[in-house]
């Protein structure tokens, strides 16, 4: 099985839900479950197993999670396969579900259980058809793509003022400026925000410049532990960050300095600790999604790494997800943003010209995060990799993304 989470966002950018996404089989292996084998164990919700098995605090941590339900696992006992509390859970239904008593009557029921309920694919012709089910949903989905959006938006809060609006599948930030602009949506979906692309400014803050310093100097080969512990005895965050990281790993031990606890981590694990520290005190004036992603892409990276044959190579593809969106810490094009950052060449490659021996599992770990599950299963066949393998990669991302703040 496949796994991913896709970010719904508010005005601010600030993330209020995720929509997990799933894909049992490879369906370009499994040409049947185009057909009729699609219904095969539709009883059960992959997304729901996926929330029992890992946690929803691993997932989202606070936050709701939209999870796809189909005209048959909407009548599966949805309680007994996740044992969460129903307001965490959003039960997210498409057009499959026919503006039928039976599906209306179901959906009623779920809404007294507690359970959220939202919409999405759903066309324009059919809104008044759906107009029973249309009043038990909380929210829906309008993808701007597709539809007149604006149009829908007057619609729904004319006839059904309590359902809270989603603008999905935005392109761009311009679009989602224009929308934030003329009002009426509470959260927001799309490509730019997974993607971010800013413009370039002429001038890196100071405290940014010391932490750039810090990564240039880790990252260029062989380096001093006492010239790392000095670059970071400038920055109290880091200090206090590298000071849990030692405690942790030697709870008996007196730290009696930077340099101490620096040479306790060793080079290895303080490389490590900095690449991932300080790409965290970078993100902090961003939305904390930037931070998620760039971690998540990172540890996935470095984990996928032995699937594409390059196992050797496992810490250059965490720093390549890693600084997958230095152009946003930075703002500016990563063309100019890599330009202040010593990576390799391969690393370059990979980021600013999609190409070279890295840019396979960027390109497979960005379509991967947009669900397109068509393409991820064709890049599986064409590198020979396995869904397991894939999805415990993801898993372990996700696990060491909630370790690393949130603790075991």
């Amino acid at each position: 099985m496949l796994i991913t989470l896709i970010p719904l966002f508010d005005e601010n950018l600030t993330v209020s839900a995720y929509s997990l996404f799933t894909q049992k089989k490879n369906l370009l292996l499994n040409p049947s479950l185009l057909g009729t084998g699609r219904n095969d164990g539709a009883m059960r919700i992959p997304g729901l197993e996926v929330i029992q098995t890992m946690g929803i605090e691993t997932l989202s941590g606070e936050k709701e999670v939209f999870v796809e339900i189909n005209n048959i696992s909407v009548f599966s006992d949805i309680a007994d396969q996740c044992r969460v509390a129903c307001n965490r859970i959003v039960l997210l239904i498409d057009s499959s579900v026919a503006p039928e008593e039976m599906y209306a009557s179901r959906l009623k029921e779920l809404k007294k259980q507690g359970y959220k309920l939202a919409i999405r694919k759903l066309a324009v012709q059919n809104f008044e058809k759906y107009k029973e089910i249309l009043r038990l949903m909380d929210y829906i989905l309008l993808d701007h793509k597709k539809i007149d959006i604006s149009k829908a938006k007057i619609y729904f809060t004319k006839v059904y003022p309590k359902i809270k609006l989603v603008a999905s599948n935005i392109q761009t930030k311009e679009i989602f400026e224009s929308l934030k602009q003329e009002g009426g949506y509470q959260l927001y979906e799309g490509e730019f925000f997974r993607v971010p692309i800013t413009e370039g400014q002429n001038e890196v803050a100071p405290l940014k410049a010391n932490y750039i310093q810090l990564l240039n100097l880790v990252n260029s080969g062989n380096f001093e532990l006492t010239q790392a512990a000095a670059v970071i005895g400038q920055d109290t965050a880091l200090v206090i960050s590298l000071l849990k990281m030692v405690n942790r790993m030697a709870r008996n031990s007196e730290i009696t300095s930077i340099r101490h606890a620096a040479a306790m981590l060793g080079q290895k694990e303080l490389k490590r600790w900095i690449n991932t520290a300080v790409a965290n005190e970078l993100y902090a004036d961003k939305p904390n999604e930037i931070t998620r992603v760039s971690l998540i892409r990172a540890k996935f990276a470095e984990t996928l790494a032995p699937a594409f044959g390059l196992a050797l190579q496992a810490p250059e593809l965490f720093l390549m997800g890693l600084f997958s969106v230095l152009d946003v810490i930075l703002e500016r094009p990563m063309k100019e943003a890599l330009e202040i950052v010593q990576v390799s060449k391969d690393i370059q490659e990979a980021l600013t010209e999609k190409s070279g021996k890295y840019a396979p599992v960027l390109e497979f770990i960005t379509q991967y995060e947009a669900a397109d599950w068509q393409e991820v299963s064709r890049l599986m066949i064409v590198k020979n990799i396995e869904m397991s393998v894939v999805y415990d990669a993801y898993v372990q991302a996700l696990q060491w993304y909630k370790d690393l703040f949130y603790g075991n």
